[in-house]
């Protein structure tokens, strides 16, 4: 993979961040992007446009999560649809328009974000972590369809993260458990993410495809 970094190389980074209780979708890049749609036709070589003509990355991060914890019988459909909205159909688009553009010859990079949450089955989870299993799913699927264009995809399984996004509606005493939980005392750090995604993007990485990496301190 000539001309790129070991450490995180050149990216098209696609996603989504939350704005508002809406979910408004976004475009993140290297620096923050006007907002955008996908799926609309033009967006796509919008974004593409930013990032260059020959695009060897994509880490797709974005998440939804209905912050009143419902069961799945108390979960509205709104509810519902926003979670894989963004969560599965968002990293969907993002996916099919990475397998298209992506460099071949083994320079093509795609890493999902899932969530901890598909392991643990934790009440108030349901529609979350369901589209985070799809986003599993497709990640290794996409893999196998790729086959003989040198792209590898890969999703990553960070556990429970000191992130605003956690923190949001928990009582201190719920987080408290949710820490108490992990063998090495904590949560999971944004700068615990980086260094496996960044292995995952490098030349190291080529040899690893088709995987679901869990890693989250031995939680789960």
């Amino acid at each position: 993979m000539e001309g790129r970094e070991e450490t995180l190389p050149s990216c098209l980074r696609l996603g989504w961040t939350r704005s508002g209780e809406a979910g408004q979708q976004r475009r993140c890049g290297e620096e923050e992007a006007e907002s955008v749609r996908f799926g609309d036709g033009a967006e796509e070589e919008d974004a593409a446009a930013a990032f260059g003509e020959e695009l060897h990355i994509l880490v797709t991060t974005a998440a939804v999560l209905d912050f009143s914890y419902p069961t799945l019988v108390e979960t509205s459909e709104a509810s519902y649809d926003a979670m894989f909205g963004t969560n599965a159909r968002g990293t969907f688009l993002c996916c099919r328009e990475a397998a298209n553009r992506l460099a071949r010859d083994r320079r093509g990079r795609i890493v999902t974000f899932s969530s901890s949450g598909v392991g643990s089955l934790r009440p108030g989870y349901a529609a979350y972590a369901a589209s985070k299993a799809a986003v599993e799913v497709m990640t290794r699927i996409l893999a196998r369809e790729l086959c003989g264009t040198g792209i590898t995809a890969n999703a990553v399984v960070p556990g429970s993260t000191a992130t605003p996004m956690f923190y949001n509606r928990k009582t201190p005493e719920e987080a408290e458990r949710c820490i108490a939980e992990a063998p090495l005392g904590r949560l999971d750090m944004p700068e615990d993410n980086a260094p496996l995604v960044g292995f995952l993007a490098s030349n190291a990485g080529g040899w690893v495809n088709a995987k679901v990496l869990r890693y989250n301190g031995g939680t789960i």
